[in-house]
């Protein structure tokens, strides 16, 4: 069989990674935990804990394996698991001896997050979804791999409001919890809009119940490869721009799916998607708002931001379509703020501001995705942002998330310094008009007509 790969496209993918940042920026190794349910927690957990660590055995030494055989740097090796409240069920004993038991999985197989303490209660709460939710903000406060998700709404069923408004006070308290690092347990819980079962990227993956037994997925990134690209053609108008990001993303894609192929050969289990995401990072150049200022912005946050993004997003779905058959995940721009330089720079300078990163939500992947705001800010304001972002999900029949932090003791023009790769942002500044009686009516927001498709 002829080597699919050319010698340029292999010089071209080696200058990637060492000029621009290229990398996989997550294996991520879904597990089904169906059937290791039961009445008791601790049996439950011997389970859980039992089947982690015979499917993610080897993930971490293939992983690095792979590194040194295609000389591309894989950041992350992670688990996903089945969300726990569908395990745990009515079992008895505390939910959170189940996060300890994937916080101890994670650390023996050796990945940096374990994501699927989640639940789904887009339609109602089963008793374990309240006792997991309940059990947020200990578990996130305590433990330092495990990962977080709650979908409180979809296009399908509409929005829980008892559950946003649930969240609101889940990461009020969470922030409080971890208040000597910046709120940062909040920075490992995500509420969705329409969550898919397959994405790659914490703090939000979970391995769906329409997922098989195992399943390996790949999160590439990217946003310095076409950051370079767009640097390069000063002059080119917007269409010929998007020919060159959407061809730049297929080669990126491309390699995503060789890394996740190999890993799926030598795990001996089923590859799953390409998540095509441009996943930033606080380095230089490796910035989602650096390509939007690069298309012609002075900052980020400008009038045209979000027709600047618009583009962009377009064009990487577009040429990661062309280059795998199995794109899932979320793929698409992610634009968070603390691990994004040029977007806590436009931030911190006040170009870029909550509502425009609401509107910026439209058209991406996530919109208020690791935003640092007062940590006074009220639960029910909290509620408020996410019930915003999930309306935006639920009427345009796409996936939104939330990250926020409200950061204890911080005010709008303080920066919280979180580390890593999750880098440092301004505390940004909040509509201080109350929502209070709005989040307080409950209920849920009834499905839009466009969820009639059937």
């Amino acid at each position: 069989m002829p080597f699919p790969y050319t010698p340029e496209e292999i010089f071209e993918t080696i200058r990637m990674v060492e000029l621009e940042n290229l990398d996989i920026r997550t294996i991520t190794l879904g597990i089904s935990l169906l059937d290791c349910g039961g009445s008791d927690v601790k049996k439950i957990g011997a389970r859980i804990y039992d089947k982690i660590l015979r499917c993610a055995a080897n993930l971490v030494e293939v992983g690095e394996e792979l590194e040194r055989a295609y000389g591309i740097p894989i950041i992350n090796k992670r688990v996903a698991v089945t969300p726990l409240a569908l395990i745990g069920g009515n079992c008895s004993g505390d939910y959170f001896y189940l996060a300890q038991v994937l916080e101890n999985a994670a650390r023996e197989v050796g990945v940096n997050f374990i994501g699927g303490y989640a639940a789904l209660v887009h339609k109602g709460f089963t008793e374990g979804d309240r006792r997991l939710i309940e059990s947020l903000p200990r578990a996130l406060s305590q433990t330092e791999r495990v990962c977080a998700a709650v979908n409180v709404g979809t296009t399908k069923a509409g929005i829980n409001m008892e559950a946003v408004s649930m969240m609101g006070r889940v990461i009020k308290e969470t922030a409080e919890l971890t208040a000597a690092q910046g709120g940062i347990g909040c920075a490992k819980l995500v509420v969705f809009c329409n969550a898919p079962e397959d994405n790659p990227f914490m703090a939000g993956a979970f391995h769906g119940v329409g997922e098989p037994e195992c399943t390996l997925n790949v999160g590439v990134s990217g946003p310095g490869v076409i950051l370079n690209v767009v640097r390069s053609h000063p002059d080119a108008d917007l269409g010929t721009l998007a020919s060159l990001i959407k061809q730049t993303a297929f080669k990126v894609t491309r390699m995503g799916e060789l890394i996740g192929r190999a890993a799926s050969r030598r795990l001996g289990i089923p590859f799953g998607v390409v998540d095509l995401s441009l996943a930033p990072t606080p380095a230089f150049g490796d910035s989602v708002a650096e390509i939007l200022e690069a298309m012609g912005l002075e900052r980020c946050g400008a009038p045209g931001s979000t027709a600047a993004l618009a583009i962009l997003n377009d064009a990487v779905k577009k040429g990661g379509a062309m280059a795998s058959s199995y794109v899932g995940g979320l793929s698409g721009a992610f634009i968070p703020v603390s691990e994004d330089a040029g977007m806590a720079r436009a931030a911190a300078e006040g170009a870029l501001t909550i509502e425009k990163l609401e509107a910026m939500t439209c058209v991406c992947s996530v919109g208020l995705d690791m935003v640092v705001i007062p940590g006074d800010t009220p639960a029910e304001t909290i509620a408020a942002l996410i019930a915003d972002e999930a309306a935006i999900g639920m009427i345009n029949n796409k996936t939104t998330g939330i990250r926020i932090i409200p950061a204890p003791g911080r005010q709008p023009g303080d920066y919280v310094e979180f580390g890593g790769l999750l880098g440092r942002a301004p505390v940004m500044q909040v509509n201080g008009y109350s929502p209070a009686a709005f989040i307080r009516r409950g209920g849920r927001i009834p499905a839009p007509l466009q969820a009639l498709t059937n």
